[in-house]
């Protein structure tokens, strides 16, 4: 069974990939932007972050010989803080 991960953003602005069923804040992947990035992205920093996780999925993927479908990467817009 495949294993979903969501992508979430943190108290502290951060973005984060965890696994779907983890509530912790122990986060598989982090990305964090300076006020100056998020100024130049107009705000549209989630989506820059949501691009970055899922061609970092895709690379682990590739390189791991697994052919991860697109629905590993669930969306729960109606609880907060989950991005994607």
């Amino acid at each position: 069974m495949a294993d979903f991960f969501e992508i979430v953003e943190l108290s502290n602005g951060d973005i984060g990939l965890r696994k779907a069923d983890d509530t912790s804040d122990d986060m598989i992947v982090r990305i964090q932007f300076s006020a100056e990035a998020k100024e130049n992205l107009k705000n549209n920093h989630i989506e820059v972050a949501h691009a970055m996780i899922e061609a970092g999925v895709n690379k682990v993927s590739e390189l791991s010989g697994l052919d991860l479908e697109q629905e590993s990467i669930v969306t729960q817009p109606e609880i907060p803080g989950i991005i994607h």
